[in-house]
């Protein structure tokens, strides 16, 4: 069984570089986070906006990020962005990303991310809720 891996190409635009063309190592956490919610939205048949209704969370707040640089994006490159959860936790999981330009891995990242709700106790607090099995199921592909 492999895991359930959301793909996309994106152009590298003026806006994500710096002024010498290069993207700024910023805007791959952009790219993480953007390419993570479009592969939720994907495996789950779900719009973010909609999770609340459909799971009771509010979202799935990063706790954790990093990235490797290996080589620079420029301008219109045109750029792969793979993501997939790599792992689940009872309440937690993990999301590893990779960028390939020209079929080289130019940047790989790690998230983690917890699946929250509003704490009924506190409601400017959050808490973490149980992730269901039928999620986790949906990540995982034949």
């Amino acid at each position: 069984m492999t895991n359930f891996v959301y793909r996309r190409q994106i152009t590298v635009e003026w806006g994500h570089c710096d002024p010498a063309g290069i993207v700024f190592n910023s805007r791959f956490f952009e790219f993480f986070d953007w390419n993570a919610w479009l592969m939720l939205e994907a495996a789950l048949g779900v719009r973010p906006s909609d999770f609340a209704k459909v799971f009771g969370i509010m979202g799935m707040p990063i706790v954790d990020a990093k990235a490797r640089f290996l080589a620079p994006a420029k301008f219109n490159d045109v750029v792969e962005i793979a993501s997939e959860v790599s792992e689940f936790r009872r309440s937690s999981f993990d999301v590893q990303h990779r960028i390939a330009i020209d079929g080289r891995l130019a940047v790989e990242g790690s998230e983690t991310r917890v699946w929250a709700a509003y704490d009924p106790d506190d409601p400017l607090k959050l808490k973490s809720k149980p992730i269901p099995a039928a999620v986790i199921e949906r990540f995982r592909a034949a």
